[in-house]
């Protein structure tokens, strides 16, 4: 692993990005956009406040994964990843460089979905709104990381997208957002257990009712900074040079 190689991919990425206003409104407009759309419809109600925090974690989630996916194997694809591997970089030197750029994105991301949710949309929250930030930043790294582990499984960026049913649905039902885990079969409830996109769910509703950094939170926290790091190390040793 090389800190140089690693920051000369960052960078790169960051500035492929900067000429991709599309993308970039992807993933910084459109959590945004969702969030306020969501407050509109349940204006009125005390709906928002109940759910615009967890959802303010799985939109950024959703946004990340689908582009990160992508942009990877777009990568591949174009046979940039081929040229890449041919120098003094390696897989993991790749993974953290696109980590790190769409890690600054996700910063960016969370900072101005919650600044919106909490200053404009009014959303009340019991906790610090540091740890609404901080938590709605790990939802984003968990579905970049995701998705950064899946393009190693795609060829074309068809199956790529193909893959958000497949691995953000079955999160997105049994997280717990639309029916209490408890409330589950016992079968769903196991499986939601595994699922880490469960436990970024968790933080947010405990966040939303907790006026400090508990243990339960800073177990969520930890579980999905694990399931980052794993995924990470997974999309390190799947990554291949090309698309067969």
């Amino acid at each position: 692993m090389s800190a140089r190689a690693t920051f000369a991919t960052m960078r790169r990425v960051l500035s492929q990005l900067r000429h991709d206003p599309r993308t970039l409104a992807m993933l910084l407009v459109v959590p945004c956009l969702l969030i306020g759309l969501l407050a509109w419809v349940f204006d009125g109600t005390d709906t928002f406040d109940r759910i615009g925090a967890p959802l303010l974690g799985v939109f950024p989630f959703v946004v990340m994964f689908l582009v990160t996916s992508v942009a990877t194997l777009r990568e591949r694809t174009s046979g940039t990843l081929e040229r890449l591997l041919t120098m003094p970089i390696g897989k993991l030197d790749f993974l953290l460089g696109y980590a790190l750029a769409f890690g600054a994105l996700a910063v960016a991301q969370a900072a101005l979905a919650s600044g919106l949710a909490l200053s404009v949309l009014g959303l009340d929250v019991a906790g610090p709104s540091w740890l609404l930030l901080v938590v709605a930043l790990l939802d984003g790294l968990l579905g970049m990381a995701l998705g950064l582990l899946v393009s190693a499984f795609a060829q074309t960026e068809f199956q790529a997208v193909q893959f958000l049913p497949a691995i953000v649905l079955p999160q997105f039902l049994l997280c717990g957002l639309l029916v209490p885990r408890d409330a589950m079969a016992d079968v769903l409830h196991a499986i939601s257990d595994v699922l880490p996109l469960s436990y970024a769910v968790d933080a947010m509703r405990h966040v939303t009712t907790t006026d400090a950094l508990d243990a339960a939170v800073a177990g969520d926290i930890a579980v999905v900074t694990s399931a980052i790091v794993l995924a990470l190390g997974l999309g390190a040793a799947t990554l291949r040079r090309q698309s067969s």
